[in-house]
Order: C-alpha cells, then structure tokens, then sequence
C-alpha cells in the first residue's frame, strides 16, 4: 500500500499604502494618493482616477512596509484565498505496471493587482516507512524534469509524478499525458509554480493528478511523503 500525504502552506505578503485625507466637521475630502492633485471625477457616463504631480515616484520598501509612490490606491474587493480539496490521497494496494492516479483540486481567488502564483514542492521521494527503500521521481516516457512536463504513458517506465490541468497552469501541460515530478527539497531543488495568474479572479481552480507506477521488484510496505503548495499574493 502507498499513501501520499499533502501539507499546505500558504504565504500572505501585505503591503502598505499611503492616501491623502482632507477633513472637517462638514466634509472629507479623500484622495487615492498623496499627490498635488488626485482624486476620481464622474458623472453618469463616465469615471476617471487622476494622479498628478507625485514627488519621487517609485516602490519604496522595508521591512514591515512598501510605499508606491506615484501608484494609486486600490481597495481589493476579492479577499485572497487558497483550498484544497483533499490533503490526503492514498493509492492503496498497487499492482506492478499498472499506473495508480488520485487527484485533488486547487482553488484560488485573488484580487491583488499583481495576480498570484502557486507553487508546489515535496519533502522527499515516496519514501518506505521502515527502511530507505523509494519510489523514484519519474522521468516521464523520455525525459522532463520539476520545471517541463514530458509524456508519460508507458507501463513499463516507473516513478512518482503529476500532472496539472485547469485554470492557469503552466503550458508545458499540455494534455493529461503530461506529467512532471514534483521539485524535491530534500535535494536542494526550489519549490516549482504550478498555478499562476497576473490577473484578478475569484474560483480559478485547476485538478491535480497525482500518478504512481511500479515495477515488479519494488519492496512492498506503506510509502509516504508530503507535498507542500504555497500560494502567494501579489499587491
């Protein structure tokens, strides 16, 4: 029996942001930025958001603020969000060259100007419990690697892989033959962006399917690892 167990992480980067206020007991008068002038004129057919005269426009940051100099503010209406369907796929009893898939979805909402990305990592390869005995990492049909995604069809070529479908998934998926191995921490490889958007989106979901695949001679016993996913803003 194999069982994969997925972790999660989310990472939530905040910014800070400055805007000129104007106040009396009788008015309030509030611009987007601190600027000679700034505002949002309208009518019934049109708005339009002005910035004028900003001193010294740029990204200014430290730890703990950013100030955007020269940038407007604005509000996100869509809080950022992360799920997972399942954080616990398990493949049970597998039968030698008879590829096991399980899948799980990701959904995302963000409404930060600077979209998002999802990246995804494992803490080692599916690993036996009681010895060092693994299940390596594929390397698909012929080749592919964390960062490209190869075929991966034949029975007889073995490992621990996935395969990306959905909404804002990188293009080497290309169809659901397509499989990378997941960037693996244990060997110093950096975690990989498996979802990714610089748009504002509420339920942007993709599916995850995790496939497995043995040979005749893999030393039975129970297989685990974990697979962290980061999801991470940007404003």
């Amino acid at each position: 029996m194999l069982k994969l167990t997925l972790g999660l992480i989310a990472s939530l980067i905040g910014t800070a942001n400055a805007q000129g206020v104007i106040q009396s007991p009788n008015y309030i008068i509030q611009m987007p930025n601190l600027n000679s002038g700034a505002g949002i004129p309208s009518s019934s057919n049109y708005n339009v958001g002005t910035t004028i005269g900003q001193t010294a426009p740029g990204l200014y940051s430290s730890s703990g603020y950013r100030v955007k100099s020269g940038f407007q503010y604005i509000y996100s209406i869509i809080p950022f969000s992360f799920t997972i369907s399942s954080v616990s796929i398990n493949f049970g009893s597998l039968i030698p060259q008879t590829p096991a898939t399980s899948t799980n979805t990701l959904t995302v909402a963000s409404g930060g100007a600077g979209g998002y990305q999802v990246k995804a990592s494992e803490n080692t390869p599916l690993k036996l419990s009681s010895s060092a005995s693994t299940i390596p990492n594929t390397n698909c049909d012929s080749s592919c690697t964390n960062t490209t995604a190869g075929v991966w069809s034949s029975t007889s070529r073995y490992g621990f892989g996935f395969n990306m479908s959905g909404d804002d998934i990188p293009a080497d998926f290309v169809d659901l033959t397509y499989f990378r191995p997941f960037a693996d921490r244990a060997n110093s490889e950096s975690p990989q962006i498996v979802m990714s958007s610089i748009y504002v989106g509420r339920g942007r979901q993709s599916t995850v399917t995790y496939k497995v695949n043995i040979s005749g001679v893999q030393p039975a016993g129970t297989y685990n690892n974990i697979i962290t996913f980061t999801a991470i803003p940007s404003y």
